[in-house]
């Protein structure tokens, strides 16, 4: 056989042609050896020496795309890369999070893999579908991290060495002082070039900010209610005297039993769901000419986060009682101000209940969340006088405001909603009788 490769220079280079071949034919196995004679680089006239052999090793590459992060949502902006080119992931591991106008999206590893290529930026504008990143699959390397130790450990013995010699060398030299007394020249020079920069109006700076996609959303989408509902607010107080009673004497109890702290929010939840299957109008929304009536409450609360407003919706609140609403609420709170909301947790919804009053809100008119009809504000509590069976007390009072769009509910319809909120966040007794 090596006497016919010698005289046949044409079977061994179609030989080695075949050899090569082969190799990347079988790309997608990770390890695969392809011995290849180092005669390939030698010329025809030179003999072949049978006992050098060049070895070969083929990857395989998998290059991921940009997932779909929902079925409205076509592009994003690349927030941050969680691991670099060069690091091991493995299947499931968080690469990257990409920002979109509704929530943040976590990009994972489909597969075990060492990331050798990235194909954006952060700040970057990504479009589902679009290269990624590229991966080099294959498990953890098994030396790890250690040579990277060993590699430490050697550059940090000539520094010890040098810090050693380095008081031996030194030295005082004429040129010492001459830098001392360069300095003083440099810091007189500096101090007239600040008083200039200096305002007679003090501070002036300014700094530009991009708007992160979720703030542009709510804005767009703010101005377009303004644009599109024919908006009304209309107002009412609430004397939170029994709420906050019935609070005080069963928060202890509640929270030891079912671990969920008992609020507020859960009262007004409640009788705004109570509300909106008496006033129908107020729980549908307009879908070109026609009205969509909805037999079922889902109720999106909104949660300020460090982005933005987001609004996470509870699913179904007419059949939930205070003590499920609490626990939902809490986590879809904690979720949103995690940064792990889903586009699933704020689909939909079919009314909305904004409370300012955290914030120290006395009054406010809130903006309908299209397409939605109807948006409730919750206000801070305030110590006033009212009248009380014509006498004259102190009681926890809260205003809360209701708008609209009159194109769908008129005045009358909105103002008798208000106020049987107001019924029964005043006496929560009237829920258990259906009164």
């Amino acid at each position: 056989m090596q006497t016919a490769l010698r005289s046949t220079p044409m079977a061994f280079r179609q030989l080695c042609k075949t050899s090569l071949n082969l190799g990347r034919q079988v790309t997608a196995t990770r390890q695969l050896h392809v011995q290849v004679p180092t005669a390939l680089t030698m010329s025809a006239n030179k003999k072949l020496n049978t006992n050098n052999w060049m070895q070969t090793r083929f990857y395989a590459d998998k290059v991921v795309q940009v997932p779909q992060m929902a079925e409205s949502i076509s592009e994003g902006t690349l927030k941050q890369w969680v691991k670099n080119v060069g690091d091991f992931v493995r299947q499931d591991d968080e690469v990257a999070t990409i920002e979109t106008d509704k929530i943040d999206v976590t990009v994972n590893s489909p597969a075990s893999g060492t990331i050798v290529e990235i194909y954006a930026q952060e700040e970057d504008n990504v479009s589902v579908g679009a290269d990624f990143f590229k991966l080099e699959l294959g498990d953890e390397p098994k030396e790890g991290s250690a040579p990277a130790a060993k590699k430490e450990e050697k550059v940090e013995k000539p520094v010890e060495t040098k810090e050693e010699e380095a008081p031996k060398a030194a030295a005082p030299t004429p040129a010492a002082p001459k830098a001392a007394e360069k300095k003083p020249a440099a810091a007189a020079a500096a101090t007239p070039t600040t008083s200039e920069q200096e305002s007679p109006y003090g501070s002036r700076g300014e700094k530009r900010v991009k708007m992160n996609r979720m703030r542009l959303r709510i804005a767009e989408r703010l101005k377009q209610s303004q644009d599109t509902a024919a908006s009304l607010t209309t107002f009412n107080e609430v004397d939170m005297t029994n709420l906050m009673s019935l609070r005080s004497e069963y928060k202890d109890a509640v929270l030891k039993k079912h671990g969920v702290k008992f609020g507020f929010m859960s009262a007004f939840v409640k009788a705004s769901a109570c509300a909106l299957t008496e006033f129908p109008a107020v729980n549908a929304s307009i879908d070109g000419a026609e009205i969509v009536y909805h037999d079922f409450v889902d109720l999106s609360v909104a949660v300020s986060t460090p982005k933005g407003l987001v609004t996470p919706v509870l699913r179904n609140v007419e059949d939930m009682d205070y003590l499920k609403i609490e626990q939902t609420v809490a986590e879809l709170g904690k979720k949103a101000r995690d940064n792990k909301i889903t586009i699933e947790d704020m689909a939909g919804g079919t009314f909305t209940i904004s409370n300012g009053g955290v914030f120290g809100s006395l009054m406010g008119t809130p903006i309908i969340n299209l397409p939605q009809t109807a948006i409730l504000g919750m206000h801070g509590i305030k110590e006033r006088p009212v009248a009380v069976n014509g006498q004259v007390e102190i009681r926890p009072m809260m205003y809360i405001a209701l708008t609209y769009d009159h194109r769908l509910v008129d005045g009358r319809e909105a103002v008798q909603f208000l106020v049987r909120i107001k019924e029964l966040v005043e006496d929560p007794r009237r829920l258990l009788l259906n009164i």
